[in-house]
Formats: structure tokens, C-alpha cells, sequence
């Protein structure tokens, strides 16, 4: 179910335990894989996958394709995001690329630019395609 909000300040990304930071002014190339909570303020240049959830602050970007339960996007990505659970834009939050979603929140103010897929069982996989 996708829904849109005006902006007003989220919770959601202060409740988010995190087991991997990517601090600000840190480059990281090459694919990032975690079994756990992962929070970005720097820069990614390649895929990130994560069994949990990503957290993407104002300051990260990631420059590839996503794969993850859920997600909040303060932050830019340039790539394709898979979200089995949740993708929630927070107002800064950019995104020129695909999504596939279980749920889709977008703050007023965000920007996105793609093709959005919905999916209702929590399976999303590959775009256009259901495990």
C-alpha cells in the first residue's frame, strides 16, 4: 500500500539498532553484504544487500542496487531498490531508480524517479518477477 505525508519528522530511523555504520566521509567500493542492521552516512559504490534493515542518513549515498527487508532513505541512491518489507522516504531522501516494495511511504519533499513495483505477500524479488 503506498501512501503519501507531508513532512514531519520520523521515528523510525531513531529506532533502528544498528550493527554496520558507514560513517560519514567514508568511501566504500565493492558489494556490502550483512546479516543485520545497516546504517550509512557515507558513500557505497556498488550492491548492498541486508537482512534487516538499511538505513540510509542525509550525508550517504549508494551507488548501486539494493536488496533488503526494509529501508529509510534520508539519504541518495542511484540504483534499483528490492524491499521485501518496508521503503520509507524521509523528506531529503532521493532516488533515481526501480522499486519493488511490500510498502511504500513518501514523505512530501522526497524525489524519486523510476518504476515502482508493489507487491502484497512480502516476496519480492527480481523486478517483474515473484519467488
Amino acid at each position: 500500500m503506498a501512501m503519501l505525508r507531508k513532512n514531519t519528522a520520523s521515528t523510525s530511523e531513531v529506532n533502528v539498532k544498528v550493527n554496520t555504520l558507514i560513517g560519514e566521509g567514508t568511501v566504500f567500493d565493492g558489494n556490502l553484504t550483512a546479516p543485520d542492521s545497516i546504517r550509512i552516512d557515507g558513500t557505497i559504490n556498488g550492491n548492498c544487500s541486508c537482512d534487516s534493515t538499511l538505513v540510509l542518513g542525509e550525508t550517504g549515498h549508494v551507488f548501486g542496487n539494493i536488496t533488503v527487508q526494509n529501508i529509510i532513505i534520508s539519504g541518495e541512491v542511484k540504483g534499483d531498490i528490492i524491499a521485501k518489507g518496508k521503503l520509507e522516504f524521509l523528506s531529503t531522501g532521493r532516488l533515481t531508480g526501480n522499486i519493488t516494495a511490500n510498502t511504500l511511504v513518501i514523505d512530501e519533499g522526497a524525489y524519486f524517479d523510476g518504476k515502482c513495483t508493489m507487491t502484497s505477500d512480502g516476496s519480492a524479488s527480481m523486478f517483474g518477477q515473484q519467488d
